[in-house]
């Protein structure tokens, strides 16, 4: 089967898309800032998990305005159980920059629009093509897998990025593009998933090369990641009947946020006396570290974190922040005013029903 032309990927997919989408919040606007915000969103999470998030954001932030002025700590916490937090940081300083440049307006320059803090080329182009009808590609995870199969390219070197690449920007339609991109999205979402596609259900099937050659399964190649595990020993730390919590520095994971104090385990180390040493050095606190409470799993990138909250209660010491911004004293039902990382938000929630 011979490369299919750019220009014939519209015809088939549009209306396929036109009778197979779903209805999304953010495909219902042409606001420039409500689409920002759900691209951002999207970003490695799960469609029905931005889903809970995304009307109750924009309750909090309707306009780019509103969010730029917002207090970080307080966009923290509406962004609280998506992950990933670097991001909401980035749209807030995006929201920022256009305030401050763009009178409070995402720019219709496509240089300017990549060049906002944490949008880039993939942002800048589903934005511009989706809320002003742009002629821009929009070149995501699931829009790459879907074209890599259609073309029979790799996928897995800086030559076969670069002719994908060029093939996206040509394929875009001057009539509907920002259809035509959400339709590439909902088919690599949908049908041209990474394991088992739905090949006969999908409009591109009578051109996809990898189809014609039964390889849509190897196609893109796979990027192997070796799989790491991790232990993190946490601690629920009371005094006066209030908990210890600390203000991360506004860099690194969980930039930011609030936590318990906690560590990471090495080799066969004690939990209980890593935590003693940690409150004692870190925070200047003598304590006692008791039972385990929990054991909580996640996962982060490639790695499987396996995290054990224990029971501790402060006998002596004046509180210090120790590499944090702060930590202070707070009581069980002030928690949920805390932005705190999804797994420190389980164990804060068990707190405060009386744990």
């Amino acid at each position: 089967m011979p490369r299919p032309k750019p220009e014939e990927l519209a015809p088939r997919l549009l209306p396929w898309y036109d009778a197979a989408k779903r209805d999304l919040p953010w495909r219902r606007t042409r606001d420039p800032y409500r689409i920002l915000v759900s691209e951002v969103m999207l970003q490695q999470t799960q469609v029905s998990r931005v889903l809970q998030y995304y009307p109750r954001f924009l309750r909090a932030f309707p306009t780019c305005r509103a969010l730029a002025r917002a207090p970080e700590e307080e966009v923290l916490r509406q962004w609280q159980g998506l992950g990933y937090y670097a991001r909401a940081r980035h749209l807030q300083r995006a929201c920022q920059a256009m305030v401050a440049q763009h009178g409070g307006r995402f720019p219709r320059a496509f240089a300017e629009a990549a060049a906002l803090p944490g949008i880039g080329r993939y942002t800048a182009g589903a934005v511009l093509s989706i809320a002003f009808e742009q002629r821009q590609a929009a070149v995501e995870a699931n829009v790459r897998r879907v074209l890599c199969r259609v073309l029979l390219e790799p996928g897995d070197t800086a030559t076969s990025r670069a002719r994908v690449a060029r093939v996206a920007e040509r394929a875009v339609p001057a009539a509907r593009p920002g259809d035509y991109n959400q339709a590439l999205m909902e088919l690599g979402a949908l049908l041209c998933s990474p394991r088992s596609p739905r090949c006969p259900e999908c409009p591109l099937h009578g051109v996809c090369r990898a189809h014609a050659r039964g390889r849509e399964s190897a196609v893109p190649a796979a990027v192997s990641r070796r799989a790491e595990s991790a232990r993190v020993a946490l601690a629920v730390v009371w005094r006066r009947g209030r908990v210890l919590l600390a203000h991360r520095a506004p860099k690194g994971r969980w930039a930011g946020l609030w936590e318990f104090p906690n560590g990471e385990l090495v080799g066969d180390q004690d939990p209980r006396a890593a935590l003693g040493r940690l409150l004692e050095q870190d925070f200047g606190l003598n304590a006692y570290v008791g039972e385990p409470l929990t054991e909580l799993t996640h996962t982060i990138m490639h790695r499987r974190i396996t995290l054990t909250a224990y029971a501790s209660v402060a006998i002596a010491g004046r509180l210090r922040a120790g590499q944090h911004l702060e930590a202070r004293w707070a009581k069980a039902e002030e928690l949920e005013g805390y932005p705190l990382p999804s797994p420190h938000r389980k164990i804060a929630d068990a707190v405060a029903h009386g744990w």
